[in-house]
């Protein structure tokens, strides 16, 4: 999932190279964090959260194999 998370993150933001995701697991859940530069931000979230809803489903979709529920937090 950080790998797929890491690739949609760099296609949208104008800096690359400070997009960080590190990946935590819990018993019930993965959990994914994304962390992009300031000015960033905007482009990761989207219009009233649309981008980062996308990206959730899109992750939602590739997880549904396994048992553990993936949550994409946005820092």
């Amino acid at each position: 999932m950080k790998e797929l998370v890491e690739a949609i993150a760099k296609a949208l933001v104008d800096s690359p190279d400070e997009v960080v995701v590190t990946e935590r697991e819990t018993e019930k859940a993965v959990i994914v964090e994304l962390k992009v530069a300031e000015s960033d931000m905007g482009k990761v979230i989207g219009k009233q959260g649309r981008i980062a809803k996308a990206i959730r489903s899109v992750v939602k979709a590739a997880a549904s194999k396994s048992d553990k529920k993936v949550i994409v937090d946005i820092i």
